[in-house]
């Protein structure tokens, strides 16, 4: 993709240069996202390797009294999941944010590494949770009414992480911001979003569904190889996740930038200031969500 060639893309451009901007810069995307996911993976390998050895159904672990678990138990798994929920938390989000970063440094001509992509969310945490959650809770919102507007809220929410990370929003005013550059553009959004879904799926089932299948029958002929072929699939999992995750990242901030190249003529704004930040969009863009 040669550098600063920004103007208006059709959606075969957008996905052609996200492709294009992961290729040629695989390891940067992989490692952004590997080092996050690293610890999710971590903590599901120590909860698999704690955890009891599956038992023959009918057949109960020696020591163990039938009926409901301890105190004890129940403290320690909600204990775990409450941890589990912060690692995936902070994961998700630094692998989030050190893409959007390192998408926008490369679109923009200038170079990058893993460290600086992943150090520019110093604190931004907080705020890229906001916006996540706030996220979150207006597309639930819009699947209590039906599925289809559940789902035309996701397409026109999708450029709100960058839109809060390159131009310093709040939660709710990334998510106006969103609503603004995606009008007439749901169905461009949906089409990422769809094929996000197929390649996630698709590599799920090549790394880890086949070591999860194995899993299960091992849980009833031989249990004591169980935990090990859950731990296989969980690394199948991470791999799967980690290769996927930075398509639906860089495809959103390749949209969000096209989505100012058109309505905000923002090729021309970055041409007045080549060195600075990423100029904010429009003074008084429409709040959609008041």
């Amino acid at each position: 993709m040669p550098a600063l060639d920004l103007r208006p893309l059709s959606l075969g451009e957008i996905l052609d240069r996200t492709f294009s901007l992961y290729r040629r810069n695989f390891m940067l995307f992989l490692g952004i996202a590997a080092l996050p996911q690293l610890l999710i993976l971590a903590f599901e390998l120590a909860q698999t390797m704690m955890s009891d050895v599956p038992a023959i159904p009918g057949q109960r672990p020696a020591g163990r009294s039938p009926g409901l678990p301890s105190n004890g138990l129940l403290a320690f798994g909600a204990v775990g999941a409450i941890i589990g929920i912060i690692i995936y938390l902070i994961a998700y989000l630094f692998s989030q944010g050190g893409t959007v970063y390192a998408v926008s440094d490369l679109y923009l001509g200038r170079q990058t590494t893993i460290g600086e992509s992943l150090g520019k969310m110093r604190g931004q945490l907080g705020s890229l949770f906001g916006v996540t959650l706030l996220n979150g809770l207006a597309i639930m919102g819009a699947f209590l009414l039906l599925i289809i507007p559940g789902i035309y809220v996701a397409c026109r929410l999708i450029t709100c992480v960058p839109a809060a990370l390159l131009e310093d929003l709040g939660p709710r005013s990334s998510l106006e911001r969103s609503f603004a550059l995606t009008k007439d553009n749901a169905g461009r959004a949906f089409v990422i979003f769809l094929l996000y879904i197929i390649l996630l799926y698709a590599a799920i089932f090549l790394f880890m569904f086949p070591f999860s299948v194995v899993a299960g029958i091992m849980a009833i002929k031989d249990p004591s190889t169980a935990r090990t072929w859950l731990a296989i699939s969980q690394i199948g999992n991470f791999v799967a996740a980690t290769l996927v995750t930075p398509f639906l990242t860089i495809a959103t901030a390749v949209f969000y930038y096209d989505l100012r190249v058109r309505k905000e003529a923002f090729d021309l704004q970055f041409m007045m200031n080549p060195t600075g930040t990423a100029p904010t969009g429009a003074a008084g863009a429409p709040r959609t969500l008041s």
